[in-house]
């Protein structure tokens, strides 16, 4: 123990004197680039572990299983990748993992850039063990995860400030969405557009240094090639823009589809109260659909290629309906099936307590969606169109669809395929299936929850910043009280060595009863002859607008707009806490309002 406190001391020494130095001879703006690359390398090696670990395991499946024996096991398989991922979570690590991106978003509204340690590996190995026994999801929010924890921890532990930590975690996050898909462009735009990022070169500059670090790291450490290997046959004609258009409208209200099933699974999950009892409801769930429809399992990415192909074999493979003729009308069921199912098996996978991410989920449905589109119009002859190019507009306009961010899916599908020269049609599809998706649903399966708590920081600055006010941290406790069974004598006494001008009435259980204000009893309070007959119950109002010590800041300058008053009484669970005033709001929002806007 001694040795160990020694250590400690050596180490904070160490450390204290590196940050003199580094102040000293290096500017702000050069360490935090200097560390975006650090983070860039660091994600890039993550995500490689990652991917490399899911391939380790399947692999380790399918020699040690019989072939024949194989399907049958994708009853139990997912289950006990999500059992094993759970005792990982009770037993090592003694926390949940929370969804990758949404974790993130989170940590930026509320936790000022923090997140837990374990982070920068918990995700990997659960992950793994999901995706790699078959759960049906992805492992780019994980690989994001992990690298946002590494940005927030190498930023916490060098004493950074709140918007430097925030910077180096969006470094870290695009840093690891660049690896994942080695798609250096699009994660920086993912930065922007979903990670909610300023666009300031101050800011740009580390996006970049991250991306292009991560992503040489991925091409070292996993090889250059695309991540969905695509070769334009056919380009663009005029011809088909209607054609684009109405997969953009159908990618939209399968987005909406998407994101409700999503929704409500994960609410009927959320009632279930024991681990136990998900982990069996999600598993055999998951291993009847897996075992129906083996496209779904794991993350899609041999299904996606071969649909990137224009091939439908993949549906076939390992399944029952391998012994029925091919035709199109059991094609068609099948892909309807996999744009249908797909969510749903994704959705239990993470109901049972599964680590992943919905990226590939969302690609694996596009892909389907955007093939079964091609193969009606052409079986039908309404018209002659590639089926290869629609496989992969279907993948942009399910992105844009499900994630809100219809940039991030014109640029990674580009980036992740080499598929620019479709770059037209990606707009196309991606802008009408996102302009559809909106009139339905306000949010993305990423954003819903925080929206839903207020907790969500947008690109509305003002809104952001009132998202990082904590109320806790601007109650004022000055006030001083009295009790309902006092007299005006007392409340006399208590006034002539009070600093503020209201009264707020707490019984024996420190229950708020109301206030008393001075401007109501000036008349009064000089005539000793009321003294003892005027009780404070007589004196006392219950103010019209109180401030729960939960509610989120915009909710506060709502009330604080609404009822026109100075102070505001904070209660929690009908007790008083003390009071919050317009005044300490606004100077507090004023200040970090200049914080955040210096570049």
């Amino acid at each position: 123990m001694p040795y160990f406190r020694i250590s400690m001391k050596k180490r904070n020494s160490l450390l204290k004197r590196f940050l003199i130095w580094r102040v000293r001879h290096i500017s702000n703006r050069q360490f935090i680039n200097l560390l975006s690359i650090l983070v860039g390398l660091s994600t890039g090696i993550a995500a490689a572990i990652i991917k490399n670990a899911v391939h380790f395991i399947q692999n380790l499946l399918e020699v040690g299983l019989a072939e024949e024996y194989h399907k049958y096991l994708y009853f139990g398989l997912p289950a006990v990748g999500i059992f094993l991922a759970l005792l990982f979570m009770k037993y090592i690590i003694r926390n949940k993992v929370r969804h990758g991106i949404p974790n993130v978003l989170y940590s930026v509204s509320k936790q000022k850039g923090y997140m837990r340690p374990h982070n920068t590996f918990s995700s990997i190995v659960t992950s793994a063990l999901t995706v790699g026994f078959g759960g049906s999801v992805g492992l780019e929010g994980p690989t994001v995860s992990t690298g946002a924890a590494i940005g927030s921890v190498l930023g916490k532990g060098l004493h950074l400030e709140y918007k430097q930590v925030v910077l180096l975690l969006g470094a870290a996050s695009v840093g690891a969405m660049s690896a994942i898909f080695k798609a250096p462009i699009a994660a920086i735009v993912f930065g922007l557009e979903v990670i909610m990022l300023d666009l300031t070169m101050a800011s740009l500059i580390p996006l970049l240094l991250a991306s292009a670090t991560a992503t040489l790291t991925s091409y070292l450490l996993m090889g250059m090639d695309v991540l969905y290997p695509f070769e334009v046959q056919h380009g663009f004609e005029m011809a088909e823009v209607p054609f684009y258009i109405a997969l953009g409208i159908f990618g939209g209200l399968t987005a909406v589809y998407f994101t409700r099933v999503y929704i409500f699974i994960e609410k009927q999950f959320e009632k279930i109260k024991k681990s136990g009892i998900k982990v069996i409801t999600g598993g055999v769930a998951l291993g009847f659909l897996v075992f129906l429809f083996p496209a779904l399992y794991g993350e899609g990415y041999t299904a996606i290629n071969s649909g990137l192909s224009g091939e439908t074999t993949f549906l076939m493979e390992k399944s029952i309906f391998n012994y029925f003729d091919n035709n199109f009308y059991l094609t068609a069921l099948l892909l309807l099936s996999m744009v249908l199912t797909k969510v749903i098996a994704t959705s239990v996978t993470f109901g049972a307590g599964g680590v992943g991410g919905v990226f590939a989920p969302t690609l694996f449905t596009g892909v389907n969606l955007g093939l079964l589109f091609a193969l009606t119009v052409n079986y039908f002859d309404i018209s002659v169109i590639p089926e290869e190019n629609f496989a992969l507009i279907g993948m942009g306009a399910l992105i844009a669809g499900v994630l809100h961010a219809p940039l991030t899916a014109i640029f990674l599908i580009g980036d992740i395929t080499g598929g620019y020269e479709l770059i037209f049609p990606l707009m196309i599809a991606a802008t009408i299936s996102y302009t559809t998706v909106r009139l339905f649903t306000e949010h993305s399966v990423y954003t819903y929850q925080l929206a839903k708590r207020k907790e969500l920081i947008t690109h509305h600055k003002d809104r952001a910043i009132l998202q990082m006010m904590n109320i806790r941290n601007l109650i004022e406790t000055n006030f001083s009280s009295i009790k309902p069974t006092d007299t005006l004598g007392d409340l006399v006494e208590v006034v002539s060595h009070a600093k503020r001008n209201i009264f707020p009435v707490i019984d024996e259980k420190h229950t708020f009863m109301g206030i008393v204000v001075m401007d109501d009893i000036r008349e009064i309070m000089f005539r000793p002859s009321m003294y003892d007959k005027v009780k404070i119950t007589e004196l006392m109002f219950m103010p019209d607008v109180c401030v729960d010590i939960n509610d989120p800041m915009e909710t506060v300058a709502h009330k604080f707009r609404i009822s026109g008053n100075f102070n505001l009484p904070v209660l929690e669970n009908g007790k008083y806490k003390g009071f919050v005033s317009r005044a300490n709001v606004f100077s507090t929002y004023r200040r970090l309002i200049k914080k955040m806007s210096e570049d």
